[in-house]
């Protein structure tokens, strides 16, 4: 096969994968992406809830800051992108509704409160009627609530055609094929299978390390880790809710997320079961048991379609950006539960390391050496 060639390759078509390709070749470089499948993987499957206060997690400052700062970013990007391609992604600054169902939920998301004004978080703790009185479908038995304003969400299957049509635009060269095996010369990364560039960026979500050629050492440590994801059809003239809603009902965690659309996206479960994809019974009728317990009207509506992503997870649950210790090898994976959130800023990132060099200082603790140093 004849070989071809670029400045930069990107293995991984998500919306990972295509932001670094549009920056990227906004900034005058070549690019190849390639991905049998060009965003069918976890971004396929995603809701595209942008929670970075309603998520945050004890331990996870750094995380906190890289996605607060995405989702900063994000109106920006958004208006940029629909203007690159006339399209619009769905993007609403709607808001996050968390509810508690008993008391233990209650005394937890007083807990959340309380850590998240530490970190100078804006959430606004609200009653059992407060709740209803601004969805007024849910149930009853909702014992209060946080109510997040800067919260918002975006449709991640617009926002993955968008970048595909911006991509073109750009120049960037999409091939449809699977990245079997880096090419490796004098310790020196220089392409896979038969595409050679300078640099080559592996985001590939969790099949990341599945890229033959890589040094044991340097395969990122990435996983699978399952959501089912269930999605239904509302009444748009009579929605049941008007912004994203999460809760915990009997101890299982459950978010609906509306889109103008009509289309109500439920979920997601969280397991670890490798590669496995199927859909169940188990989870999708408990998912349904639930919301209907959050939202007794999810009763009356349709469901459209079950499907099964895999979240690429990280040790850390935090990001690998930038250079790996093998020349001509970069990273852009394990985003985890943050892919959507985190793509303005990872495109931002990688895009200025391609053009210049450089990871600025603020990003070290997504350095993807970090696993092996710690092993070390």
């Amino acid at each position: 096969m004849v070989e071809k060639s670029s400045d930069v390759i990107v293995v991984g078509g998500g919306v990972i994968g295509l932001s670094i390709a549009w920056r990227t070749a906004q900034r005058g470089l070549a690019v190849t992406v390639v991905d049998p499948n060009p965003g069918g993987g976890a971004s396929h499957y995603a809701a595209g809830m942008l929670a970075p206060v309603t998520e945050v997690h004890y331990g996870e400052e750094a995380l906190l800051a890289l996605n607060l700062a995405s989702s900063r970013r994000y109106p920006s990007f958004v208006a940029e992108l629909e203007e690159a391609t006339r399209t619009t992604v769905g993007y609403r600054e709607c808001g996050t509704l968390a509810v508690a169902f008993d008391a233990d939920d209650k005394a937890a998301l007083n807990d959340l409160h309380r850590y998240q004004d530490s970190l100078g978080l804006s959430s606004q703790p609200l009653t059992s009627r407060e709740c209803r009185s601004i969805e007024p479908l849910l149930a009853p038995s909702v014992r209060g609530g946080l109510l997040v304003e800067g919260d918002h969400q975006v449709d991640n299957r617009r926002l993955v055609d968008a970048l595909l049509i911006a991509c073109d635009r750009a120049g960037v060269v999409v091939e449809r094929a699977s990245a079997s095996e880096l090419v490796v010369e004098r310790d020196v990364v220089v392409g896979v299978d038969h595409l050679r560039a300078p640099t080559t960026v592996v985001a590939a979500g969790c099949w990341s390390g599945d890229v033959k050629g890589l040094p044991t050492e340097m395969v990122p440590p990435v996983r699978p880790v399952k959501g089912q994801i269930l999605r239904l059809r509302d009444d748009v003239s009579h929605p049941l809710i008007s912004r994203n809603v999460r809760a915990v009902v009997r101890g299982r965690p459950i978010y609906l997320v509306p889109r103008k659309s009509g289309e109500i996206v439920l979920g997601a479960t969280m397991e670890e079961l490798g590669f496995d994809q199927t859909v169940t019974v188990g989870a999708t009728s408990e998912l349904l048991s639930d919301a209907r317990e959050l939202l007794p009207g999810v009763s009356e509506l349709a469901l459209v379609e079950t499907s099964a992503g895999l979240r690429p997870g990280s040790p850390d649950n935090a990001p690998l950006l930038g250079p790996t210790a093998l020349p001509g090898l970069a990273l852009a994976t394990g985003h985890y539960r943050n892919g959507i959130l985190l793509t303005p800023m990872t495109a931002d990132i990688i895009a200025e390391y391609l053009v210049s060099g450089e990871i600025a200082a603020e990003y070290a603790a997504f350095d993807p050496c970090r696993f092996t140093r710690a092993d070390a």
